[in-house]
């Protein structure tokens, strides 16, 4: 079985979420399915200096940055086509609200990558299931967007303490077409029509064996969905 693990560069505040791509690659290990990361080769919309929390130069590429994280072992999104994958999944990290999309900075009104798009519809389409990890469920539900499908996900659970407007986000999806459903940290939401799979992670305040608790749950579900 070929898991897609969709990258969007190496660091939480410009690129994937690492200790969550990384849970992700062990999950998946543990399960016996074979993580095929890509990621899009693009620039990524900035580089942040993550002992600073400010921006710095010079730019740098979402796929090479994202090879970081695969030890080298990585194809371009353009490379891959739904068919060579049995499900996919996309860590969080704004990476996602980025560089796959712009939800970051434009919200419901967000671009979203081509590329990107046209690869989760189509794995939609086949009924092939994706897991979408802390903010990734955004991309998911732009890529959805154009298509009328009413998709229930989560960011998270406003009962919870979240370092993030879980309510602004929940908001954000539904008026997009979405159904947001709290969920807690830990926890997995299923879309069982759709075959899609969300949870938390970092989008609430968290210790990593916590999020390692949700992707395990999530990276299950979906090698039984992609089996």
């Amino acid at each position: 079985m070929k898991i897609g693990v969709l990258l969007s560069g190496c660091g939480v505040f410009d690129g994937s979420e690492i200790q969550e791509a990384v849970s992700v690659l062990i999950a998946l290990d543990e399960l016996g399915a074979e993580a095929l990361c890509l990621a899009p080769d693009i620039q990524q919309h900035h580089v942040m200096n993550h002992l600073k929390g400010e921006e710095m130069d010079p730019p740098r590429n979402v796929l090479t940055e994202s090879a970081r994280i695969a030890r080298g072992n990585i194809h371009s999104l353009a490379e891959i086509k739904s068919g060579d994958l049995d499900g996919l999944v996309i860590p969080g990290g704004f990476g996602a609200a980025k560089n796959l999309c712009t939800w970051a900075f434009d919200g419901p009104e967000a671009d979203i990558d081509r590329q990107v798009a046209t690869l989760i519809q189509e794995l939609v389409t086949q009924h092939k299931p994706i897991a979408a990890l802390c903010v990734a469920p955004v991309v998911v539900a732009k890529a959805l967007e154009a298509t009328g499908q009413k998709v229930s996900m989560t960011l998270g659970t406003t009962e919870g303490k979240s370092p993030y407007d879980i309510s602004g986000f929940h908001g954000g999806i539904e008026r997009i077409g979405a159904t947001a459903v709290n969920c807690e940290l830990g926890d997995i939401v299923l879309d069982e029509t759709h075959r899609i799979i969300t949870s938390p992670c970092y989008m609430m305040e968290a210790r990593p064996a916590a999020i390692l608790q949700g992707v395990r749950k999530a990276c299950a579900q979906l090698v039984e969905w992609g089996g």
